[in-house]
């Protein structure tokens, strides 16, 4: 495998997916074609992105998939985007930002947490003691 193409993520709305990524985030569409089912077939992809990862919006289908609309990780971070553009401006609907190893995190189109902005240019390992780390997280009882 040379590199991942596309990351789909379940939404519950194409035009609402796609007005964040380009208007939020700068992403650029890359495709929005209809398809013979009535769905659509929409790509996003940051600018400058070359021939980088792109992103999949696609619209939950059933009630099943509309369960998992922001959960598609189980709960976990789903991807970092390395972000400078939320810093200056975050948006009020966001779920408010919390600084992680290698930046800080927000909620958006009610996905697991991203990366807003940098805090550190690399992303490489977390800290030992950070709070996130599984040493330091605190145990469930069974």
């Amino acid at each position: 495998m040379r590199r991942v193409a596309l990351v789909t993520l379940v939404v519950d709305d194409h035009d609402e997916a796609i007005r964040h990524y380009t208007e939020a985030l700068g992403f650029r569409p890359v495709e929005d074609t209809p398809r013979p089912d009535g769905s659509r077939w929409v790509v996003v992809a940051p600018e400058g992105n070359g021939a980088g990862t792109a992103l999949l919006p696609a619209r939950a289908r059933n009630g099943r998939q509309r369960a998992r609309v922001g959960d598609e990780t189980g709960g976990r971070v789903g991807f970092f985007l390395l972000h400078r553009r939320l810093r200056p401006r975050p948006r009020p609907d966001a779920g408010g930002g919390r600084d992680l190893p290698g930046g800080a995190a927000a909620r958006a189109v009610r996905h697991r947490r991203r990366l807003r902005g940098p805090v550190r240019q690399s992303l490489g390992p977390a800290p030992a003691r950070h709070p996130l780390t599984s040493a330091n997280r605190p145990r469930r009882r069974p």
